[in-house]
């Protein structure tokens, strides 16, 4: 690929003056602040990035400036350690500690790779996971990094795929499952994706330690243009996964569905099928006791819940341009908005309760802290 690469060394540096000087005057002063329930990423106002850190009832506790949209926010929770990423095609992430009045770092993927928006801790909080492109060869990697030496990044594994979107490390604390969405972006082209015509999702199964492929399932005929961009795991240990569909919307399929190390992909049979959903699913969760799992669709302005173990729809909610979801509660879902929207609600579309920030544009995903 002969596209030029954009001047990371730039971005870095006016993130870093960015992000530093305002968290000196506004994190300090809330540091010792214990009430922070969820981060998001958010546009505030008509251009301004940053990472929110909320109460239950939507109230900002503090916020960390961004100097581009960030996406998805890895956690940590006994270190409290958060990482956010760029928004795809990403070349920039921010680390900070929820409990400590320190600046963050700012981190980068290196020569010729980009952030998909996604990662993840490892069980002891040593390692950071991101999902990751080689701009040159269009392979997906992992992206592994050393949080001790400042998120230095120290290797890669290959994700067995193009695309890599979300990945998580699974319960065994030893598996990293990857939604190989298929599609190929560079920073240099935005957000257009170059190979619609020969994309091959998948979702494969990686060890953490060596990078050797575990196992792995490809979308095939009718369903290769079919995305897989988020995941979660239940208490079974099974993927849920969301996709994003590619092809004609006259030919849109399901685009919810499962699948395990050695269980094949089967997707959800929802009313009103993919097509009802837009075609797109922008993220999932699973409830706290594991049993639930929630898909949002902006575009269709809903969130479809599953029974992990019927496999069947219990509720669909409307929520204009939803998009970020999390737990709440052992069979409660909080959802966020496009438009500032934050709204509890039960796995069977039950509205709790809901508030509304004025002025804020909540991004694609919301994480629980606590």
């Amino acid at each position: 690929m002969s596209l030029t690469v954009i001047d990371r060394r730039s971005l870095l540096l006016g993130t870093l003056a960015f992000v530093g000087a305002a968290y000196q005057s506004k994190a300090l002063a809330s540091a010792a602040d214990r009430d922070i329930a969820y981060v998001a990423t958010a546009r505030k106002g008509m251009k301004n990035y940053c990472v929110l850190l909320l109460r239950v009832d939507g109230s900002i506790v503090r916020e960390v400036p961004l100097t581009a949209r960030g996406h998805d926010i890895a956690y940590h929770r006994p270190s409290g350690r958060v990482a956010v990423f760029a928004r795809r095609p990403g070349v920039f992430g921010v680390a900070f500690d929820i409990d400590k009045a320190t600046p963050p770092h700012v981190f980068t993927p290196g020569k010729d790779r980009h952030y998909y928006g996604h990662g993840g801790f490892s069980q002891d909080g040593r390692l950071l996971y991101t999902s990751e492109a080689d701009v040159e060869s269009e392979i997906g990697l992992i992206g592994i990094y050393d949080v001790a030496r400042g998120y230095k990044k120290i290797g890669e594994h290959q994700s067995y795929g193009i695309g890599p979107h979300e990945i998580m490390l699974l319960a065994d604390g030893k598996t990293i499952a990857v939604g190989n969405g298929g599609l190929d972006t560079v920073p240099d082209a935005g957000r257009e994706n170059l190979n619609v015509d020969t994309m091959e999702p998948s979702l494969a199964f990686v060890d953490a330690e060596s990078g050797k492929l575990v196992a792995k399932h490809a979308m095939t005929g009718d369903l290769k243009s079919l995305s897989i961009r988020h995941v979660t795991q239940d208490k079974t240990g099974l993927i849920w996964f969301g996709g994003q569909w590619e092809g004609s919307p006259s030919e849109t399929p399901q685009i919810v569905g499962s699948a395990g190390l050695d269980r094949e992909l089967k997707l959800v049979d929802a009313p009103g099928g993919g097509k009802g959903l837009r075609g797109y699913i922008g993220a999932m969760a699973v409830s706290n006791d594991g049993r639930f799992i929630a898909a949002s669709a902006p575009k269709a302005g809903h969130v479809l819940y599953v029974d992990s173990e019927t496999g069947a729809v219990v509720g669909k909610s409307d929520l204009k341009d939803v998009c970020g979801l999390s737990s709440e509660g052992e069979h409660n879902f909080a959802a966020s908005s496009g438009f500032g929207v934050i709204r509890y609600e039960t796995a069977q579309a039950r509205v709790v309760s809901e508030h509304t920030l004025q002025n804020i544009a909540f991004d694609n995903h919301l994480r629980r802290i606590a």
